[in-house]
């Protein structure tokens, strides 16, 4: 949500930032804007729209380009999306410029009392107010801007990852940061400023990510400065050494990132257990999970908070853990755990699932899990995120950068880590026999080539996407292990296409759903071999007598649900413990080619942001 991008050096400043903010795009933005500095002049341009309409308002408007900017895309909190309340914003002398990512809660209390000492604001947003909080700091304490920075972040209250200069002092730049992620990238007598290291991974792979309330200051040819924001301690940085490379980022030859990453899903599965998996040896090794079994096996009940397909992920989880574990799970909302003060006791373990390892509601109920004393396990996709610093232990799920909105391959491996830890957890406790132990192993680790197989079946979808595509509303059921894919099917058919989808468990069409289906409703059913087979292809009949248009996905070879349905997707045989890794990738597809031919914007779905660093 929202992107930052900062630059100082020898080079020019704007097509690293213009550059770095296209990187940054898939997070999700309305408007954008850029301030460049020659040492002189600050030029400043902004707009509603893409950062296609920036750059070609830039064109027309920019002169004198300079060798230190700030650039950023907006998702609009304070303030309607347009020119004025985009960022960069000026303070009211016009010496400081900055950008932010977050909420200042308190905006309305400071913005007054700066009204009341004279000063203007030509926007509605947040970060205007605080921009002349820092400025009127600087003035009354006669500080200089780091400081001035450091004193204002201690009288705010929210969220903010934020990067300024001033007019005065043009070889600096001051950032901080509080819930919303930012990195420093280290080149070579110069720095570059992002919320992630997308837009900077081609000239270094050296970075410095901040932590919370952590602040530092920039200075051309120098080393960066870092400083604890409450207790003015300087910290030692951390430079961390990136893994992430340019053809991560770039699509590879794919028309969408989201279709790149549907198609990586074998690859990075098999990354996800890859060191960890040794199926042969009936062999299960989580380097984070290894020394804190026992907080596992011991627990009374196991909670997972995650929110959107994270959420989805944790529902796989709780049949899996419960089934094969025998530990009792609840799965929540970490948006309603933080506000619904729950009972957690030290004999929980709560495990916080993200994409991006930066989602606040997540992080909030990370921190309130652990002032409650439960261990908090982590599993997260982006290496040196704030919620893999903020858990006890975790383990990384390496599906590599995401850049689609609509979450694919963190899905799947997510649910990977999940099964593997469920599996090292039910060989300690010995609640599972050594023969279904191996059996899971075994076919854990044919699960790419799975997978693989279930992407055959695009040219199939293709057509079914042909035919359903002017669908006003979807229905998907499932059971079981199924049922939560029936729930992230819909949520993908929601989030790129806009045609409204529920996903429901089957059993529950007759108690409301079904006074819906008639001969205009598709209902995707997951119909594979398993233990509910049967009572799903009673639901498919219920809905054959009402008229309804069924496509079912099925298990390769099966007859019976093929007569009934109207159109089929087939996935392989798999055990049911394991389906949802296979079962999910028609789905994907079905919503991804939906979507395609309505022309929708696939990769950037509007209102839609891929990390949600802000209530």
């Amino acid at each position: 949500m929202c992107g930052i991008v900062g630059y100082i050096g020898n080079r020019e400043a704007y097509p690293v930032i213009l550059n770095g903010l296209k990187r940054l795009e898939y997070r999700g933005y309305d408007s954008a804007g850029i301030a460049l500095y020659d040492g002189s002049d600050i030029q400043l341009c902004k707009t509603q729209g893409k950062v296609s309409d920036l750059e070609a308002k830039v064109e027309k408007s920019i002169t004198s380009k300079g060798s230190l900017g700030i650039g950023h895309t907006r998702w609009a909190t304070h303030g309607v999306p347009n020119d004025v309340n985009s960022h960069p914003h000026y303070s009211n002398s016009g010496d400081l410029v900055i950008i932010h990512n977050g909420i200042i809660e308190n905006y309305g209390s400071i913005k007054k009392e700066l009204i009341n000492r004279g000063y203007t604001f030509t926007s509605d947003t947040d970060t205007e107010v605080l921009v002349n909080l820092i400025e009127e700091i600087k003035k009354q304490e006669d500080v200089k801007l780091g400081k001035a920075v450091q004193i204002a972040l201690n009288q705010v209250v929210g969220a903010y990852a934020i990067a300024l200069f001033d007019r005065n002092k043009p070889d600096e730049i001051v950032v901080a940061k509080l819930g919303s992620p930012l990195a420093i990238g280290i080149g070579e007598d110069e720095f570059f400023v992002a919320s992630d290291a997308s837009p900077f991974i081609e000239f270094t792979n050296n970075a410095i990510y901040l932590k919370d309330e952590e602040m530092a200051i920039i200075r051309r040819g120098r080393e960066v400065k870092v400083r604890n924001i409450k207790g003015d301690k300087l910290v030692a940085p951390y430079i961390q050494e990136l893994q992430l490379n340019l053809e991560q980022i770039e699509k590879g030859g794919y028309d969408h990132f989201m279709l790149k990453e549907i198609n990586e899903q074998p690859s990075v599965i098999k990354d996800t257990y890859r060191g960890r998996l040794l199926a042969d040896q009936g062999i299960i090794k989580l380097g984070g999970l290894e020394d804190y079994i026992s907080k596992f096996t011991n627990a009374d009940r196991i909670i997972i908070v995650a929110c959107g397909t994270s959420w989805h992920a944790g529902l796989v989880a709780e049949y899996i853990f419960e089934d094969l574990v025998r530990i009792p799970v609840e799965v929540e909302y970490a948006s309603e755990f933080r506000y619904r003060n729950p009972i957690i006791t030290e004999k929980d373990v709560v495990i916080a699932i993200s994409q991006s390892g930066e989602t606040a509601d997540t992080l909030a109920a990370i921190k309130l899990a652990k002032e409650k004393g439960a261990f908090v396990y982590g599993i997260c996709n982006v290496v040196g995120s704030t919620i893999s610093r903020e858990t006890h232990s975790g383990t990384y799920t390496h599906a590599g950068p995401e850049i689609g909105v609509a979450s694919t391959k963190a899905f799947t491996t997510q649910i990977t880590v999940l099964t593997m830890i469920a599996l090292r957890l039910a060989k300690v406790k010995g609640t599972v026999s050594q023969s279904d132990y191996m059996l899971h192993l075994r076919e854990l680790e044919m699960i790419p080539s799975k997978v693989e197989k279930a992407l055959q079946e695009e040219d199939n979808i293709i057509q079914i996407a042909e035919i359903f595509k002017a669908a006003k509303n979807f229905l998907y059921l499932g059971r079981g292990y199924n049922f939560p894919v029936a729930l992230e099917g819909a949520l993908k058919l929601k989030e790129i296409s806009y045609i409204h989808a529920e996903g429901y468990p089957a059993a529950e069409m007759k108690h409301g759903p079904i006074a819906l289906i008639d001969e205009q409703m598709p209902v995707v059913v997951i119909a594979i071999n398993s233990n509910h087979y049967e009572k799903v292809v009673s639901n498919i009949q219920e809905i054959k007598s009402r008229k309804g248009k069924i496509i079912a996905v099925v298990t390769e070879g099966d007859t019976v649900v093929k007569e009934m349905a109207d159109y089929i997707m087939e996935v392989p045989a798999t055990p049911e413990a394991l389906t949802p890794l296979v079962t999910t990738i028609p789905l994907q597809l079905l919503s991804y080619h939906i979507a395609v031919m309505l022309g929708r914007d696939v990769d950037q779905p509007r209102n839609l942001a891929k990390s949600v660093t802000v209530e």
